[in-house]
């Protein structure tokens, strides 16, 4: 079922929102050579924590599968998603980071992730556009929200991109609704025709996050029951929003201000 959100509960995403984005921007700053992907974490956690909010990725579990350890996931190289932060997973430089966050403020979640490089060694060609491209084809998908759309509208736009850059679209994972839970109606596939599914109205909020590869699009799962890599072993790169549809287009949530 999907639930709208009244414009209380907006505000109230809006500033788990913005408790996001500036965890973003703390961890990022602090990738480079030789830190841990816990070491991270711990960055993550201890921002979320002191703006008097509560990671939503720490403790979640379902499906069969174990309660995720992390505040945030870091995904490195050929991971996908929900990479779990280690002690024993130490950045190298050119390594491609793929980190996502979530952050729950007043019983409300929002949901953001991004694709760093670490420095120290420049991204080979194919790895910047690989990044790039699935960036944009988040601020693509972005831009087919809007009252009146059809939810298949957003993954035909990330997958036309894709295949104007020759990269493959991981199908097994996509977005998904988000307010009070985490995960919640309706799945966002990240391909498609468009046109299709529900009709986008005001007071939807969805997390949209495009996963491109360098390779094919089929994944395996890790036996630490979440991480999600390349069948192929191919780079991958992960760019998420959360996204609220308005009146007259749409308001992205997770960005600071």
């Amino acid at each position: 079922m999907i639930i709208r959100k009244s414009p209380t509960e907006l505000d109230k995403m809006r500033k788990a929102g913005r408790i996001v984005a500036g965890t973003i921007e703390r961890v990022v700053s602090a990738v480079a050579p030789g830190m841990t992907t816990l070491d991270l974490d711990r960055v993550a956690e201890s921002f979320i924590h002191d703006e008097g909010a509560t990671p939503s990725f720490k403790g979640y579990g379902g499906r069969g599968q174990p309660p995720f350890t992390g505040t945030i996931c870091a995904s490195v190289n050929d991971q996908i998603v929900h990479g779990i932060p280690s002690a024993e997973r130490r950045l190298a430089p050119g390594d491609v980071v793929s980190l996502d966050f979530g952050a729950i403020w007043e019983g409300f979640h929002a949901d953001s992730a991004v694709t760093v490089f670490v420095g120290g060694e420049a991204p080979s060609h194919d790895a910047a556009r690989l990044v790039r491209v699935t960036q944009e084809a988040l601020s693509a998908a972005i831009d087919t929200i809007r009252p009146g759309g059809r939810l298949s509208d957003i993954g035909h736009a990330i997958e036309a991109a894709a295949d104007a850059a020759g990269l493959g679209v991981v199908r097994e994972y996509g977005g998904h609704g988000i307010g009070r839970k985490l995960h919640e109606d309706p799945f966002i596939q990240n391909w498609g025709p468009p046109g299709r599914g529900p009709e986008m109205r005001p007071g939807l909020v969805i997390a949209v996050e495009p996963m491109l590869t360098l390779g094919g699009d089929e994944t395996m799962a890790l036996a630490d029951g979440w991480t999600v890599v390349t069948a192929d072993g191919s780079l991958s790169a992960h760019f998420e929003h959360t996204i609220a549809v308005t009146d007259d287009g749409h308001e992205i949530l997770t960005i600071g201000g």
